[in-house]
């Protein structure tokens, strides 16, 4: 397999594409004029706190308050890589008796605000690094639950307990594995550095204030993406392709010769064959490789994903048909849950299939699949509807909501009133018009399907309304008018325009 990273460094965006064997299966973009908040440090002040929710909102400077769990304010216990601790119980403790209005208090952010929400914090500092998280606030050690081999665990556990700084904590990332205590040594060294500065800066100053910005997108790709695994770092922009060499000489000296700069008369994803994958990757529909397609809708609540057989017959008899649809579903779920980066309560709705077996079948590969996602997932098992229940841990907004905007005209619905409805509105209009003027004739511009309705024999709408009022309508078809707009202006009866 060819693993590559492909940075597209523009004007207004920078987009990172991450393609295995030329598949798109994971996608970042960041938008040159918005900030970043999530791994960043704050000094903020608490605006208020909520007993009834167990939570404070904290002034961190944002537009928004930054929403504080009672458990992200508690001492940390046990960290996780990609955890989220918020359904956790913490019996014993009260957001009152932990924090006041006024209060000032550090926080990292840990959520992108998202919709009508702030971001959410934790008082939990940690900071990243290639190989290593430092936890200044928590003297522990801890290793990655995705380094499943016990006798690695242990080694890794062990370099950590004899480089962990005293009264602080070090976590070994998933990269981790395999490496030797010398990998951990300037990694460790620069992240002390940066905790020392953040000290620094908390001491004094106005309140909210910023006290640490986590990397850009491109050094952040380059602190966790690019590893042993990737085949070529690929940037089309001269002076970040120098700087992308410098911090690779720093922390993975072994991968310099992997970086090339893009230098063709081309657009790099153009090139690369992206841009199509790109569309593909917010589509409502994807297809199959068997034929079979699976639907993906987003509501308030939750994402649903139904599963079709399409133009998949099978070959033997239809519990086959279906279990091949099913297993080929699965592995084309988790990747699109991991390109499209879609978080929160997820429901799957496979093709029924009347053999035990074949459901666990399913549920392995959907798993097993699942594993190549960085982002925490959970499957919760299949209900009595046959619905599988699973949760992926929401960081960012999702791919559709960084390239999409809702549509003005629609309001995102994706629905638009039929031209019979449009036509009755016309008919409302014009009423409404002669009612507030005294116009002797009138123009109305419509979209050609209305037009058509209203033109129509059998329908004597205009007619009628002419003899109610005795005054003249012309009804005006243009391809210029949107299909529920209504433009309406004053003409003399013998049709010139006043």
């Amino acid at each position: 397999m060819v693993n590559e990273i492909i940075v597209d460094v523009g004007a207004e965006e920078t987009r990172v594409a991450l393609l295995e064997d030329k598949d798109l299966v994971e996608l970042y973009i960041e938008k040159n004029h918005n900030e970043r908040l999530v791994g960043n440090i704050y000094r903020g002040k608490v605006c208020s706190v909520l007993p009834g929710m167990q939570a404070a909102f904290v002034d961190i400077g944002y537009e928004k308050n930054a929403f504080l769990y009672v458990g992200d304010a508690i001492p940390q216990k046990e960290y996780q890589e990609d955890g989220d601790n918020i359904h956790q119980e913490y019996k014993g403790y009260n957001i009152e008796e932990i924090l006041r209005p006024g209060q000032e208090i550090s926080v990292q952010v840990t959520k992108e605000p998202i919709g009508t929400k702030g971001p959410r914090v934790t008082t939990h500092i940690t900071l990243p690094g290639k190989h290593i998280v430092l936890t200044p606030n928590a003297d522990y050690v801890g290793v990655s639950r995705r380094i499943e081999n016990e006798s690695e665990r242990t080694k890794l556990k062990k370099i950590a307990e004899k480089l962990k700084p005293k009264g602080m904590g070090i976590i070994c990332r998933t990269v981790s594995e395999g490496k030797n205590e010398e990998d951990f040594v300037n990694d460790l060294k620069f992240l002390i550095k940066v905790w020392e500065k953040i000290i620094l800066k908390e001491r004094s100053g106005a309140v909210p204030r910023c006290l640490y910005r986590d990397e850009n997108v491109i050094n952040r790709t380059v602190r966790d993406l690019f590893t042993v695994d990737i085949d070529r770092f690929i940037i089309n922009e001269r002076t970040q392709y120098n700087k992308v060499l410098e911090l690779v000489e720093m922390i993975s000296p072994a991968f310099k010769l992997k970086v090339q700069c893009f230098s063709k008369n081309y657009d790099l994803f153009e090139y690369y064959n992206i841009e199509p994958k790109i569309s593909k990757a917010v589509a409502r529909k994807v297809w199959l490789k068997c034929g079979g397609y699976i639907v993906i809708d987003k509501t308030e609540a939750l994402t649903v994903v139904d599963v079709n057989t399409g133009k998949y017959v099978g070959k033997s008899n239809l519990e086959q048909t279906v279990l091949k649809t099913n297993l080929d579903a699965a592995k084309e779920i988790a990747k699109q849950l991991r390109l499209r980066d879609i978080g929160g309560i997820i429901l799957i709705d496979f093709i029924d299939m009347h053999l035990v077996e074949n459901r666990q079948m399913v549920l392995e590969a959907l798993r097993v699949a699942l594993k190549r996602d960085r982002t925490k997932t959970t499957v919760l098992g299949m209900t009595n509807l046959g619905l599988i229940e699973m949760t992926r841990k929401k960081v960012r907004e999702e791919l559709d909501s960084m390239i999409h905007i809702d549509c003005p005209y629609c309001n995102g619905s994706g629905k638009i009133l039929s031209p019979e409805s449009v036509a009755r509105n016309v008919e409302k209009q014009i009423h409404k018009y002669f009612a507030e003027t005294i116009a002797t004739g009138i123009e109305v511009f419509v979209h050609p399907s209305v037009a058509e309705i209203l033109s129509m024999e059998e329908n004597d709408v205009v007619e009628r309304l002419q003899k109610d009022y005795n005054k003249k309508i012309f009804i005006k078809a243009s391809k210029d008018i949107k299909n529920e707009e209504i433009r309406i202006r004053e003409v003399d009866s013998d049709n010139s325009i006043c």
